[in-house]
């Protein structure tokens, strides 16, 4: 059975993330992200969302993991900031319903979703540049990147929240990732 575990970083929606994996009949646990990387026994990881970038443990530590990556909302944020990118404020805020234009339909974690779907993410904190070896997969009017990719290194990330309920089509992305995690 795929194992993937969600470390928990605070946010509010994390024990969504759990749920939604366990729900699609994945092994799941959610740990601390103060542990140790060698404690980790997964075939993937998803970075929760959470309040807090200076809050984030371990989490540069598990980059260097050999298992894909999933990051959402802050989890994406850590991974284009660690791995060369930039992170800042957002020009729109808060919460809110967005309609995301999918601008790769060929990747492998939102392509599925093109050409559009509706979601429910947060703006406070953005990522306003790549890392090197990414491309922006997703865009919306309110923030130029919603979601990015490395294929090649399988590190995903989404500015949105797919594990609650005000987004269309969130289950679809909890799947893309467990079928990216039984391929690695």
């Amino acid at each position: 059975m795929t194992r993937i575990v969600v470390i928990d970083n605070h946010g509010q929606f994390t024990h969504l993330e759990r749920r939604a994996l366990r729900d699609l009949g994945v092994d799941t646990e959610l740990i601390d992200n103060d542990t140790p990387p060698a404690e980790i026994d997964a075939d993937g990881i998803v970075l929760s969302g959470g309040p807090d970038i200076d809050r984030i443990g371990r989490c540069p530590d598990y980059l260097d993991l050999d298992v894909p990556v999933f990051g959402i909302c802050l989890g994406m944020q850590i991974i284009a900031d660690e791995l060369g990118g930039a992170v800042g404020d957002g020009e729109y805020g808060g919460y809110a319903d967005v309609d995301v234009d999918i601008t790769d339909s060929e990747d492998p974690l939102v392509g599925s979703l093109a050409p559009k779907t509706r979601v429910w993410a947060s703006h406070a904190d953005e990522v306003t540049a790549l890392p090197d070896g990414f491309t922006r997969t997703a865009s919306s009017d309110v923030c130029s990147i919603e979601a990015i990719s490395n294929a090649k290194t399988d590190r995903y990330g989404v500015q949105w929240h797919p594990e609650v309920a005000h987004t269309e089509r969130g289950e679809e992305v909890f799947e893309n990732f467990i079928a990216v995690c039984e391929s690695a």
